[in-house]
């Protein structure tokens, strides 16, 4: 598996990418699970971002 970045710059996506480090402890078979979770979280952060945006444009 390749190295995760330390950091991207979002506390929010930083949170998420942690998260996909308990990846190395996982069977193969549980790693979908992982990361519908991460994607779902990713989503929704993407949302929140955008709808943030949009408040500010009020």
């Amino acid at each position: 598996m390749s190295v995760l970045p330390e950091e991207t710059g979002d506390e929010r996506a930083d949170a998420i990418v942690a998260g996909l480090g308990r990846l190395g402890e996982l069977p193969v078979g549980a790693h979908v699970p992982v990361f519908e979770e991460a994607f779902t979280e990713l989503e929704a952060t993407l949302a929140a971002a955008v709808d943030d945006l949009a408040q500010g444009d009020r």
